[in-house]
């Protein structure tokens, strides 16, 4: 039997084989078939018959509500304007799972914070997906590290705001929060800390606004 014979039988009998089982266990591969269906067929209707109109409402809501934030109203933003507007803490329970309720517990933390309940802020920030775009994640981390200044955890304040300025790596955010962490690190006397940190903004971020005033800073780090 010459090689090319061999490799055909072998085929063959490999062929006859998965046709013999597919043929004893018809039954169960066609529930299985069927269940992949169900399922695929379920996730369909989800996204697009409950989640997707879910997800339209809240984002609708919270430029509702975004509009207050921006005017400084922040009672009613968090607690709705006892009209079609029910406050963000609203949203980002009644829609949870939107990209629009995550959000929303941004900005009940952020509202929160403009209150003065930095306990409550990092409760809402900390609940607050990071996964966003460049600005929105830092921002919230940067927020996230003032609250912890003010409750006095000034080495958790510190920690988030260099992540913060390292996450964005830009000339808008970045300067601004390594100068927040410095200003930190110098109320704990940590000057050549906070030194590094202005460096770090005159030499990498010098097409920012910041860089315009940090040889000020780095002075005052400097002076011993």
């Amino acid at each position: 039997m010459t090689q090319s014979q061999k490799t055909q039988d072998f085929s063959t009998t490999n062929v006859d084989k998965t046709t013999a089982f597919i043929e004893k266990n018809k039954k169960i591969l066609g529930g299985v078939i069927a269940g992949l269906v169900v399922v695929a067929l379920g996730i369909y209707c989800y996204i697009n018959y409950y989640q997707a109109p879910r997800e339209e409402k809240a984002s609708y809501l919270l430029a509702r509500g975004e509009n207050y934030f921006a005017a400084g109203n922040y009672d009613m933003a968090l607690n709705g304007d006892k009209a079609e507007f029910n406050g963000f803490l609203s949203i980002a329970q009644k829609y949870s799972g939107t990209k629009a309720a995550n959000l929303a517990k941004l900005y009940a933390g952020l509202c929160y914070a403009q209150k003065g309940d930095a306990q409550n802020a990092i409760k809402y920030i900390e609940d607050f997906s990071t996964k966003s775009d460049q600005l929105v994640s830092p921002a919230s981390i940067a927020a996230l590290g003032n609250c912890y200044a003010k409750t006095g955890n000034i080495d958790k304040a510190i920690s988030l705001l260099k992540k913060a300025a390292e996450k964005a790596d830009n000339n808008s955010l970045s300067p601004i929060f390594y100068i927040q962490a410095g200003e930190l690190l110098e109320s704990q006397g940590k000057k050549d800390e906070a030194l590094k940190l202005y460096q770090i903004v005159k030499s990498k971020y010098a097409l920012s606004a910041e860089a315009a005033t940090i040889d000020k800073y780095i002075e005052r780090a400097s002076a011993h």
